[in-house]
């Protein structure tokens, strides 16, 4: 009894490591920069996400996929492998090595998109972003190599009406076309093993593993626990394994459950975002939120990675209702700067580039490759890119999630409606209207008495602000306004955002 009872302690302490990020102190939230190139993302890193407090980057998949030109070269060709080799638009391998060390080296770390449910669908075109080819109807992929044997028979697509309620089809068969591999043969695993392994040595952090749920949670467990530790020489402690977070989409009403996932890794929350963005723009009110978490059907905290929008549901995929996009950008900034200030889950923020056609690709020139983002004199991309992580609303934020640190939420207060506002310890304090009417309240923001640079409105610059002050008195107390047709509906003061004039 003693040895199964230290064998269940084991086991469940390797979950629990499985859904540590390994952030650098202090910082908490990820970026997800959507097919920028290596070398753009090492600059990235030093000039602005290592100084700005950023955590980490989940980086689009840095194995060769094939390229689809008839297509225009798509966004979603990324997501058809055709090798494990470490060479794609965004870059070869000795340029994301650079990457890799370049960003931990200031606090940020790597988690890459792991493509390993499938290989490609089947095409006219045949040559990868390496050169690879491959024989679609001999289901031979010759960079691994993987053959007949690798995937799953019998060959079947999934439908429709396979997600209510069948599970053995859903992982078995093949997802709008793409190969599907069987994790269940040890050749494969070892496959899959070998190259997160490459990437673990080279200084990732972890993994988001792409189409989780249409692969079976006692073969990604295997897998998992043959991975390596993550290596100390990138400035991860002894023993850390890699952060895992799968991709589940589980709205509820599916054969597949999210929390099937749970115990192997943390899980995407795709609900999370479909909930604020429903309440952001006016399907529910934010009052409600005073128990947002698992009251609201969520996963446990600690196994959440939340976002409002990813690369799949800001272009209609992947989550049911509508997604607040930077296309909405006054509500979206609301939705990003609850989810930063409270203190559920894993945050996780989209950094885009434009896009009218759901399909496009990233800013391109006529051979195809990816066009890098330019700076602009206010710190704006141009050529295409979004980058809202370089909003100010945005950046702001995550430095108020960095400084609440693990602190909980009190002294809510909410107006009956859609005016809410509430403190995160002693530590920072938060201010909200989705009103058509102005708030003007004196509220408790348990802040130590002084006058405060609002950090949505502005910044604050040496010893003033950029934007609203707010003067916080002995009490804690402050009177905050927040007008309805404001360019934000947001006030957010914190420790260390003191002014002294």
């Amino acid at each position: 009894m003693m040895i199964r009872f230290i064998l269940l302690l084991m086991a469940a302490s390797l979950v629990v490591a499985y859904k540590n990020p390994h952030y650098a102190d202090g910082r908490t939230t990820m970026v997800h920069l959507f097919e920028w190139k290596w070398d753009d993302i090492a600059a990235e890193c030093e000039r602005f996400l290592g100084p700005r407090g950023y955590a980490g980057i989940q980086i689009s998949p840095p194995n060769e996929n094939l390229a689809i030109w008839s297509r225009n070269r798509p966004w979603w060709e990324r997501y058809q492998p055709i090798s494990y080799r470490l060479v794609t638009r965004s870059g070869n391998e000795q340029q994301f090595s650079n990457m890799v060390r370049r960003c931990n080296n200031v606090g940020v770390r790597i988690y890459v998109d792991a493509i390993i449910n499938h290989m490609t669908g089947t095409w006219n075109e045949n040559v990868g972003t390496g050169g690879s080819t491959a024989n679609f109807g001999e289901w031979h992929y010759p960079g691994v190599p993987y053959g007949r044997n690798d995937f799953n028979w019998p060959h079947c697509v999934i439908s429709g009406n396979d997600y209510g309620c069948c599970p053995d089809r859903v992982r078995n068969c093949e997802l709008s076309g793409l190969k599907d591999l069987n994790q269940g043969s040890e050749y494969v695993r070892g496959k899959i093993v070998d190259y997160m392994n490459h990437l673990i040595n080279l200084g990732v952090a972890g993994f988001r593993i792409d189409a989780a749920k249409h692969m079976w949670p006692s073969d990604l467990r295997i897998i998992y626990d043959r991975l390596h530790n993550l290596n100390t020489a990138h400035g991860f402690p002894s023993g850390a394994r890699p952060y895992i977070y799968q991709e589940v989409i589980d709205l509820g009403g599916e054969a597949i459950s999210r929390d099937e996932y749970t115990p192997i890794g943390a899980v995407t929350e795709f609900k999370f975002g479909m909930e604020l963005s429903r309440a952001f723009t006016g399907g529910n009110q934010l009052r409600w939120l005073v128990n947002w978490g698992p009251n609201w059907g969520l996963l446990a905290s600690g196994d959440a990675l939340t976002f409002i929008d990813n690369h799949d549901n800001q272009r209609g995929h992947g989550a049911g209702g509508n997604i607040l996009t930077y296309k909405q950008s006054k509500r979206y900034k609301g939705a990003i700067a609850f989810m930063l200030a409270h203190p559920y889950g894993y945050p996780q923020l989209m950094s885009s580039f434009d896009f009218h056609d759901t399909e496009a690709g990233p800013p391109m020139d006529s051979s195809g490759n990816i066009i890098s983002p330019s700076i602009n004199s206010d710190n704006s991309c141009g050529n295409g890119w979004i980058c809202e992580h370089r909003w100010r609303q945005i950046f702001s934020m995550v430095a108020f999630r960095n400084v609440a640190g693990n602190t909980g939420i009190n002294d809510w207060w909410d107006n009956g409606s859609n005016q809410i506002a509430f403190c995160r310890g002693g530590q920072g304090f938060v201010a909200f209207n989705n009103d058509y009417w102005d708030l003007n309240q004196t509220l408790q923001t348990c802040l130590p008495a002084g006058t405060y640079c609002d950090v949505i409105s502005g910044s604050k610059s040496g010893s003033s602000c950029t934007g609203k002050r707010v003067t916080v008195g002995n009490d804690g107390r402050a009177h905050i306004s927040l007008g309805a047709n404001e360019y934000d509906m947001v006030l957010a003061i914190h420790v260390g955002s003191e002014s002294r004039l």
